[in-house]
């Protein structure tokens, strides 16, 4: 792996402390992830993910210039039931006919090194509320299959279903969903480093 650290002492100020060529970033959809936790019964926790992804990362001159936006198809859930997700997408639960999707904006990155704070705003159907995210930057990596530059995050954060107007099931799942983003992005062809 081919990791470049160009003085994270000064990270919060300047995106050239990043390890990032700026430009817009695009998605590997197939070495990313949307995974959640929920409580079930207050007992134990059901795991799941969403396998419907589209994202962006932009990087510009600046730290206060990176952007992230990413949409997520909420039919694609699966929590490894086919039962349990067909009837999770009905109108009693998430309701894919009425919220399609869900979207993060973020209008906010602070920290440095490896570690970063992405604010923004999370909207599900006709409900937006802010959401911050723990961000660590795993690094970046030159693939010698394809000569392409992978850079690599992981995000942590939680939501309240009931914030959203999905307070079903109270008693049966848990308010507090946690949140775990596992995403590489691909730099813009011809900025390699």
């Amino acid at each position: 792996m081919t990791y470049d650290d160009n003085s994270a002492a000064t990270a919060t100020t300047s995106a050239t402390a990043l390890p990032l060529a700026a430009g817009d970033w695009t998605l590997d959809p197939l070495h990313s992830a949307v995974n959640f936790t929920v409580r079930h019964l207050g007992i134990a926790k059901v795991r799941g993910r969403f396998a419907q992804v589209e994202a962006a990362l932009h990087i510009g001159e600046r730290v206060d210039d990176i952007r992230v936006n990413a949409t997520i198809a909420l039919a694609s859930i699966d929590t490894g039931n086919a039962d349990r997700d067909a009837h999770v997408r009905q109108a009693d639960l998430l309701d894919v006919e009425r919220r399609p999707t869900m979207t993060y904006v973020s209008h906010g990155v602070s920290g440095k090194g490896d570690d970063w704070s992405l604010e923004g705003e999370l909207t599900i159907g006709d409900v937006t509320r802010p959401v911050a995210l723990d961000v660590e930057f795993g690094g970046v990596v030159d693939v010698p299959m394809d000569g392409s530059r992978h850079a690599g995050f992981e995000a942590t954060g939680e939501i309240r279903r009931s914030d959203f107007g999905l307070d079903f099931g109270a008693g049966l799942l848990g308010d507090v969903v946690k949140i775990q983003l596992d995403m590489q992005f691909v730099e813009p062809q011809g900025q390699g480093g």
